[in-house]
């Protein structure tokens, strides 16, 4: 249960590990202070601020930023600190409001290490303060609590700090201010419009700093990307590896080179900051292309504005003229990206290698020494995304666990509208049950055994052939329900499931459970929607899609959408709550923060592989060791 506070209120804390996350609605810097058993600071080595990130037990970011997260490990802090103070400030100098009442309130929410938010606050009431001490946690009895304090300064970092105690407050004030100016001015500085490129700068991940993106690239460089996949980063982490330039002066990439308490956080942290270094630089080259477009426009408009100069000799020589500045603008742009991509592909070479299996491609070495893993992975691999500049270059499309949303793979002719020979709609529903098959076996691997249990619903029989390499290894308890009772019958255990489960966890009594009740991870597989449903069946899959997840029952689909249209808007909202991905590539995942259409292409087992059979057979073995 989240506890929201307001100024005042306090709430103890669920352990020791944290991590604060900040949104402002415009870039803010932010910072700690540790204190004594009064709440004063003794010296400058108590704070932690971007100049100097690092203290024991905490990491700040180094930039000023609309969104941070900071971590703490409260064991790690000196014994002689009481509180620790989290503030914020606007910077100084900055295009930007000067206090933060022109701004929406700032929110804070404090995460637990089971990423669940425990603490949340929103700094309202601020007016004429251009900083504030925003949360303050503090022991008491050996004991770690959240308090709201949302105490505003008005003289700003300074006035701040001097309150705190700190004798040199001026000073230090005046030097995060400097250092947060430096990193502002390296990440967006004044430079010719053909100069295009970004700087990278993700929680956790290493600083890199090629050439300022043009001015009216910088916007597209700064915009967020979509917050679909990433989750908590820690910055705080005990061993996190760095990256070591090569002989030539170039970084060199290495697995593994994020934020994160272990390895397999950290390689998610840094897949995912590749897809947002992908996002960005991508970003920045399409929005120095549409600048150059726009260049060139106003540049023919006015040679043609001027009845004088609209044609003759001069006027194709300044037509001429923009069109080669045109291309010099767009191959400059060009020059930048590909180098970026470089980058890119070198680390994706080097972190796929790294990525165990709930992470891998099935073409994956690492496959090839699978063994039952003894506790669930934090995410899973659906597929790869890349965008049109560069098809090479491939991000792994990670999904966090359990699934919040459940799967639809359509199986509708709209599928696979990259490529020119689409296949016919039998040979998409076929490649939609084998895909549905190759997700389930990957659900199946990463959890321990006898966590994770799957049903079918195959009302036709048209999905026997895929769904063989299951029912062969004992993966299916069941053979797939087909008919409209057999359909019934799986529906309505499964929603039993979930009323029993939701009241008893309601209640507080799930060891009240009755003993028929399994309570591991379920996943439904329905194949060949609408056949075999109705209008009871549809009311219950709805149902499970909508309620299920959050007390361990998952869907995932194999339908064309099509198919279902009788049943008119009705389903509308059942297609909304899946997340919708497709048997062959399809670029139809849109980010909504640059714009892009992402490309996603299928995890496939690679043709004449038995790597699927092999693992299943793993798992089958697990099971029977273990009577199940």
């Amino acid at each position: 249960m989240t506890a929201e506070l307001v100024r005042g209120q306090n709430h103890p804390l669920p352990g020791t590990r944290l991590e604060i996350r900040i949104s402002a609605a415009h870039p803010v810097l932010a910072g700690a202070t540790l204190g004594d058993a009064e709440g004063k600071v003794p010296g400058a080595d108590w704070v932690a601020h971007p100049a100097s990130p690092k203290l024991p037990g905490l990491e700040v970011s180094v930039q000023a930023a609309a969104e941070h997260r900071l971590a703490v490990d409260l064991e790690a802090v000196p014994e002689t600190a009481h509180r620790v103070s989290i503030l914020l400030a606007l910077p100084s100098g900055a295009d930007g409001p000067a206090r933060f009442g022109e701004l929406a309130a700032p929110f804070l929410a404090v995460v637990g290490a089971d990423g669940a938010e425990a603490v949340t606050y929103t700094v309202a009431g601020l007016d004429a303060e251009s900083a504030v001490v925003a949360l303050e946690l503090y022991r008491r009895q050996d004991a770690w609590k959240a308090r709201a304090v949302g105490q505003g300064y008005a003289g700003g970092l300074a006035a701040m700090l001097h309150d705190q105690g700190l004798p040199e407050a001026v000073e230090m004030a005046a030097g995060i201010e400097e250092a947060v100016a430096c990193g502002m001015a390296r990440a967006v500085a004044s430079a010719p419009p053909e100069t295009t490129a970004i700087s990278y700068r993700h929680p956790g991940r290493r600083t890199q700093t090629p050439p300022a993106p043009a001015p009216e690239a910088a916007s597209a460089a700064a915009a967020p990307v979509s917050d679909a996949g990433p989750a908590p980063v820690p910055a705080v982490s005990p061993g996190t590896p760095g990256e070591e330039p090569s002989g030539d002066g170039e970084p060199v990439p290495v697995a593994g080179d994020a934020s994160g308490w272990t390895m397999n956080e950290r390689l998610y942290n840094q897949v995912w900051g590749m897809f947002e270094d992908l996002a960005r630089a991508t970003a920045a080259y399409r929005s120095a292309v549409d600048f150059a477009e726009s260049r060139l426009e106003q540049e023919l408009d006015r040679v043609l504005a001027d009845p004088a100069t609209r044609v003759g000799p001069a006027a194709d020589a300044a037509r001429e003229e923009a069109r080669a500045k045109h291309a010099e603008l767009v191959q400059q742009a060009r020059a930048v990206l590909d180098r970026d991509l470089g980058r890119l592909v070198a680390e994706t070479e080097v972190v796929e290698h790294a990525l165990p299996p709930a992470y891998a491609r099935w073409d994956n070495p690492v496959w090839q020494a699978y063994q039952v893993p003894l506790e669930t992975p934090m995410a899973l691999r659906l597929g790869d995304l890349h965008l049109p500049e560069r098809k090479d270059l491939r991000i792994p499309m990670l999904v966090r666990l359990p699934l919040e949303r459940g799967l639809w793979i359509d199986s509708g002719r709209n599928s696979g509208g990259l490529d020119t020979a689409v296949p016919d709609s039998a040979e998409l529903r076929r490649l939609a049950v084998e895909c549905a098959v190759a997700h389930a076996v990957r659900l199946l691997a990463v959890h321990p055994v006898g966590d994770y249990r799957v049903h079918v619903i195959d009302p036709a029989g048209s999905a026997a052939t895929a769904l063989a390499p299951l029912l062969e290894a004992g993966a299916l308890r069941e053979p797939p329900a087909a008919g409209a009772q057999g359909v019934g019958e799986v529906l309505a255990g499964l929603t039993r499931r979930v009323d029993l489960v939701q009241m008893a966890v309601r209640s507080g009594a799930v060891d009240s459970l009755p003993a028929d009740v399994d309570t591991a991870e379920q996943l439904l597989i329905v194949n060949d929607f609408p056949h075999g449903f109705d209008d009871r069946s549809v009311t219950q899959l709805r149902y499970l899609a909508d309620e299920g997840p959050s007390v361990g029952v998952h869907l995932m689909m194999v339908a064309d959408r099509d198919d279902a249209r009788a049943y008119g808007p009705v389903l509308d909202p059942l297609w909304r709550s899946l997340l919708r991905i497709t048997p062959v590539a399809d670029d139809h995942l849109a980010d909504p923060w640059v714009g892009h259409a992402w490309t996603y292409e299928p995890s496939a087992v690679p043709a004449g592989s038995d790597v699927m059979r092999q693992v299943l057979g793993r798992v089958g073995q697990a099971r029977r060791a273990y009577g199940i």
